[in-house]
């Protein structure tokens, strides 16, 4: 399977850059591209230099959340006499998110190298990537780098003949959207059910096997060898628009878009730009119509507030949305967002652990509802329960799940209200249609 696009000129190609180019899946040949250069600078320094670097160079976690990776590495303390655990979160499993399995399908390697740095930077001696049970190549490169590079004597008892401990294992996942949640991940890999846990304690505190662990996303832990290979202000230098939002961004676009696909730009970019010069606007005969900007979990942009939208952390909230995972979905004039909407909703009633109660039956009710509306059969008043269950879901589980329900739900009544309630009236309007028919026909009777 080839690589979906090529380059376009306006990307900054630094964890793309060897994307659809098989012969960077080999050591040897992620050696000639410079991989393992950053590790063997790495265990030649003190873990606080790195946390440091990493801290100087703005690199913001880039599965969701964009926490400051640095600070979060921090929280790690180091000599207190207990073993300490790195997980990358590689389960990927936000809908319109494919940015990750790309990593690790033609950069194996980079993956490897980013964990490995991470694990000695928080003085651990292992670390866990934890893929997503269906991505069945993405598991097979990974397992084959990590192969090579312990061969190769890069990990191992003695990595890079440092005399130090790095340990690096691939697991593979649940299937589950849930266990993409950090502390599911960590039960999961514990062999227990993926449901999250309740925080405090926090990872840090008590994570995998109940000892201090850091989670990572991939491209979080990819771009850290570029981080030190080129430099904190090189990696700072990235940022079109302000300096909290630092570095080069991998987005995932789908839907209704000419050129679908992973593109990398720097923090900061035009939304616009990146919508109609890179993607190459809407199919033909079409327009835009709404854009999910950070996987489905975040709220809905009008193209209004999508085209004044700068790429970065900050300028998403600025326009009523987030940057989330960078998983860009794209509606054109020919869908009907209630339609949409009542699709990401029976996702996340499927998705689920049903551990807690307003997830359990918000998310169920929520789809309910909203099936109701889209078959023609709703209310007026369904527009106002939506909300109120949203309310309800918001804010008051144990994860973000029944969050990310509500927040196309909300963001979908509140732009697109009109769209609900042409369905309602619709139906309305047929009934009447129905019955004034059936009154002539039955009048014209003999």
């Amino acid at each position: 399977m080839g690589y979906p696009h090529k380059s376009h000129p306006r990307e900054t190609a630094v964890l793309s850059k060897h994307f659809g180019d098989p012969d960077a899946r080999s050591l040897d040949g992620w050696k000639k591209r410079g991989g393992y250069r950053a590790l063997e600078q790495a265990l030649a320094s003190q873990p606080a230099q790195l946390v440091d670097t990493v801290k100087q160079s703005g690199l913001r976690g880039r599965g969701g959340a964009g926490f400051p990776t640095g600070m979060k590495w921090s929280f790690m303390k180091p000599g207190d006499g207990k073993p300490h655990y790195l997980c990358c979160n590689a389960d990927e499993s936000e809908p319109g998110t494919f940015k990750d399995r790309e990593i690790m399908r033609w950069t194996p390697h980079a993956l490897v190298e980013g964990c490995a740095v991470g694990a000695y930077a928080i003085g651990a001696e292992t670390a866990y990537i934890y893929i997503r049970g269906e991505f069945d190549e993405p598991i097979r490169r990974m397992e084959a780098a990590v192969a090579e590079a312990y061969a190769a004597g890069l990990l191992g008892a003695n990595a890079m003949g440092s005399g130090k401990r790095v340990d690096v294992h691939v697991h593979k996942g649940a299937g589950a959207y849930i266990c993409g949640e950090e502390t599911a991940l960590m039960n999961s890999l514990e062999g227990k059910r993926g449901n999250p846990r309740i925080k405090p304690p926090f990872p840090a505190v008590s994570g995998l096997f109940s000892q201090p662990t850091t989670i990572n996303n991939v491209e979080t832990l990819a771009a850290v060898p570029h981080i030190l290979n080129n430099g904190a202000e090189w990696y700072k230098a990235m940022s079109l628009s302000n300096p909290k939002s630092t570095g080069t961004k991998l987005f995932s676009v789908c839907g209704n878009v000419a050129r679908p696909g992973n593109y990398e730009v720097v923090m900061g970019f035009p939304f616009k730009d990146f919508l109609y010069d890179l993607c190459g606007g809407p199919p033909a005969g079409r327009k835009f119509k709404a854009i999910i900007p950070g996987g489905s979990s975040v709220p809905i942009q009008t193209m209004e507030e999508a085209e004044a939208t700068l790429m970065d952390y900050e300028g998403f909230v600025a326009q009523g949305t987030q940057l989330g995972s960078g998983g860009v979905i794209i509606f054109d004039d020919a869908q009907s967002m209630p339609r949409m909407i009542a699709r990401l909703a029976r996702f996340y009633a499927h998705e689920s652990c049903a551990q807690c109660t307003q997830c359990r039956e918000g998310t169920a009710w929520t789809t309910k509802i909203l099936e109701r509306i889209v078959d023609g059969q709703g209310t007026f008043e369904d527009l106002d329960t939506l909300l109120s269950i949203a309310e309800n879901m918001t804010g008051k589980t144990i994860c973000v799940l029944s969050d990310s329900c509500a927040a196309p739900v909300v963001s979908g009544l509140q732009k697109f209200r009109h769209e609900f309630e042409a369905l309602i009236t619709g139906k309305r309007t047929s009934k009447v249609a129905v019955a004034g028919g059936a009154a002539f026909a039955g009048a014209a009777t003999p």
